[in-house]
């Protein structure tokens, strides 16, 4: 069973601007639907952040990969030629 809550909703302008923006984007969506949709909309970013906050941060695990001697390192261009020929441009 579905209840449904009617309420008295007092929106600040920059709220209402954007439940406005919803509607015409939503192609005639109706004030409750719009609504309804940008507060599932942030819920979801809600939970969203959440998640990424629990989760361990990202390390690069970086390593020495030498030094070539015959590649100018200095002029990223002319080391791309050597690597990978002409055609990479």
């Amino acid at each position: 069973m579905v209840k449904i809550m009617r309420t008295t909703l007092t929106l600040d302008e920059d709220v209402a601007s954007t439940v406005r923006n919803e509607m015409k984007a939503g192609n005639g969506k109706s004030f409750k639907d719009a609504v309804n949709d940008l507060i599932r909309y942030g819920r979801y970013f809600q939970q969203s952040r959440e998640i990424v906050k629990d989760r361990k941060p990202f390390k690069v695990r970086a390593f020495d990969m030498g030094l070539h001697e015959n590649l100018n390192y200095d002029n990223i261009a002319e080391l791309l030629d050597e690597i990978e020929g002409p055609p990479h441009k």
